[in-house]
């Protein structure tokens, strides 16, 4: 463990995409105050700072253990711009919940997809590939199934399932991680589509 702290980001992330889990604890260590303390000065919330600063660290899981990371040299860059981006989500999304104007003619507030009615043909696919998401689930290990849960279903924090569950973010972060990639593991195996 020493000898990998010396290792540069580049070195770290490799050894990470081989399998080598505490390369990466590595670099959130040498990396989460810096993008922690940049998307709070930008959010000014921390609740909403501690989600997007989780969610930067599980993309960037995904990114790297689907062998899609290629920035070489430029691991702080990137991991900035994955913050940067999931800000800017966050931000179009909170801006087209809170700013809808009942003074412009042209936009009726009323007609959104998500107050309509869905057709029986919507409501039978969405019951379907909830009783999917719900088998795939199922067939996850205990401490992923776990996580999963609490992330989702009880829309804890990961500092919040790290404290409930006595385990570091890091490992909280490592089982939701590998979490998505059984389910979508599992997905493929058995030709089950979860998108409508």
């Amino acid at each position: 463990m020493a000898k990998r702290t010396k290792m540069t980001d580049e070195q770290l992330v490799k050894a990470y995409a081989e399998g080598k889990n505490e390369a990466f604890d590595i670099l959130l260590k040498r990396h989460q105050e810096r993008v922690f303390n940049y998307i709070l000065r930008i959010v000014k919330n921390e609740d909403i700072a501690n989600d997007i600063f989780q969610e930067t660290f599980v993309k960037a899981i995904l990114t790297i253990k689907q062998g899609r990371y290629t920035e070489n040299g430029k691991f702080p860059a990137w991991i900035s711009r994955i913050a940067h981006n999931l800000i800017i989500d966050f931000f179009r999304q909170e801006k087209s919940e809170n700013h809808q104007s009942a003074d412009l003619e042209e936009v009726d507030i009323l007609n959104r997809k998500e107050l309509c009615e869905a057709t029986i043909e919507d409501v039978l696919v969405s019951d379907q590939i909830r009783e999917d998401v719900k088998y795939l689930i199922k067939e996850l290990p205990p401490l992923q199934r776990e996580v999963l849960n609490m992330r989702y279903y009880q829309n804890l924090s990961f500092k919040e399932i790290a404290e409930m569950t006595g385990v570091s973010i890091n490992t909280a972060l490592g089982r939701m991680r590998y979490a998505i990639l059984n389910l979508r593991r599992m997905a493929s195996e058995k030709e089950i589509v979860l998108t409508a």
